[in-house]
């Protein structure tokens, strides 16, 4: 497996694998940004028990982020969608960096960013937290929030493809958990 980069990053958007502007391709990423639309944990009364080993999801709301922003509390967790669609074919897979300017303010993105050759017709989902203890972080829609490196591999048989075997393909905004296969 080998990392791709600048030359074979602007052959991937020109090829429609990501529907990023070429100003967003550096060295050996490519800078994605946050879309609209998020899901918020809803408040309880009491804490559900979630059996992460069912199909069962997070007390969630939809929520769009306006171009005042959404203000991101100390502790808050939500899930995020990226602007950008990926189409990855099955010899590219790819992987989903914070920014580090954001992880020194105190974003974390909970580490679920892998992408397997196959995903395709999709946004990314981006699970963050602000992890600081006294400053609200200011999310606005449009803002870079991280960045993909791509890897190229070995062709993954049809059979064996996300495109085939994927739950999370056809994403066109922020999606919930589908439950652990």
């Amino acid at each position: 497996m080998s990392l791709l980069s600048y030359n074979a990053l602007v052959g991937l958007v020109q090829e429609g694998v990501i529907d990023a502007p070429l100003e967003h391709i550096s060295g050996a990423s490519i800078d994605i940004t946050i879309g609209e639309d998020i899901l918020i944990e809803k408040p309880m009364s009491q804490q559900p028990i979630i059996d992460l080993k069912s199909k069962q999801s997070l007390e969630l709301r939809r929520h769009r982020i306006h171009e005042n922003g959404f203000r991101l509390y100390p502790g808050q967790f939500i899930l995020a969608t990226s602007q950008e669609t990926f189409n990855l074919p099955n010899d590219v897979a790819c992987e989903y960096k914070l920014k580090s300017s954001l992880a020194r303010s105190g974003l974390q993105h909970m580490l679920a960013g892998w992408c397997d050759p196959g995903w395709n017709s999709s946004k990314l989902t981006l699970e963050i937290k602000n992890v600081t203890q006294n400053h609200i972080l200011l999310l606005k829609p449009g803002m870079k929030i991280g960045q993909m490196v791509f890897f190229e591999c070995e062709p993954v048989p049809e059979e064996h493809s996300y495109a085939t075997k994927g739950q999370y393909n056809g994403q066109s905004t922020v999606t919930e958990n589908k439950g652990v296969r």
